[in-house]
């Protein structure tokens, strides 16, 4: 405090609005890094649950699609062209869907879902069989001994569909959170900032505004009243300095005019 003291009105000036930015500066680069980095982990999240999402989808059609074909040559002679599917492709979109989870728990439905479908393709392998054969019925084996496994592997891929919405949800929502939880470092500066400007505001007017009216009031009482300048308050700046030279000057002027009274009086005696 002694040193604040002795520091020079301009000094003090430029110190406490230094301290007021740096504050602010401080506190807004925090809450920029923090706000950047939510926002680039959730981010990332998000755009994997939806990648996640479309790659369920396309595992979805391509079942679909082809239990379809399978269902179009059901009934028909054995010069029907059989359908075909692309293994190494729904392997891969299951690989990649593997890959783009985000979360332990999903994981084993994607597990799943590959058991299903290869047990599902298994059994879609004895369709040739099944329409060279005289004594299955095509219908029988697709309804009864087919579809049941299709409708297992449908549902394996609705449940894994559900489980990244309901993440994706949840990241959405830790999304949210991130972006309050990053504005905090910005609520807290303005918070900051505003007492600072306070605590400013409460030092001009107690060290500089309040003295200068005093010394204003003590010049006039002095120049209206004859009453002797004779304010003096604690300090060490210009502003110290200015109020010792006023009353240094007033000083010297009211033993002036009194000299110049003396001078009057002796005059006036010496005419009579």
């Amino acid at each position: 405090m002694k040193i604040f003291k002795k520091l020079s009105l301009r000094a003090k000036l430029l110190l406490s609005l230094g301290a007021i930015a740096i504050v602010l500066l401080v506190s807004s680069i925090i809450s920029v890094m923090e706000y950047r980095n939510m926002s680039s982990y959730v981010s990332d999240m998000v755009a994997d649950n939806i990648r996640s999402v479309n790659l369920a989808q396309r595992l979805s059609d391509a079942v679909n699609d082809y239990n379809l074909a399978i269902l179009a040559v059901v009934g028909e002679d054995s010069s029907v062209n059989m359908p075909s599917f692309d293994h190494n492709a729904f392997t891969a979109t299951c690989d990649s869907l593997r890959a783009a989870v985000s979360t332990k728990d999903i994981i084993p439905l994607a597990d799943s879902v590959e058991y299903s479908y290869a047990a599902y393709m298994l059994t879609s392998l004895e369709l040739q069989d099944v329409i060279l054969s005289d004594f299955i019925d095509t219908r029988s084996w697709f309804f009864e001994r087919l579809q049941p496994r299709h409708r297992h592997l449908c549902r394996n891929i609705n449940n894994l569909t559900d489980s990244i919405y309901k993440d994706l949800e949840q990241n959405s929502v830790t999304f949210q959170s991130s972006y309050y939880r990053s504005i905090i470092p910005g609520i807290v500066t303005v918070a900051v900032g505003l007492l600072l400007i306070v605590l400013l505001l409460f030092f001009l007017s107690v060290y500089y505004v309040k003295p200068i009216c005093r010394m204003l009031d003590s010049l006039v009482m002095y120049r209206s009243n004859n009453i002797p300048y004779n304010y003096d308050f604690q300090g060490d700046d210009e502003l110290h300095e200015l109020n010792a030279n006023i009353s240094e000057v007033a000083g010297e002027n009211r033993v002036l005019r009194r000299r110049i009274s003396a001078m009057k009086g002796h005059s006036a005696e010496t005419d009579s």
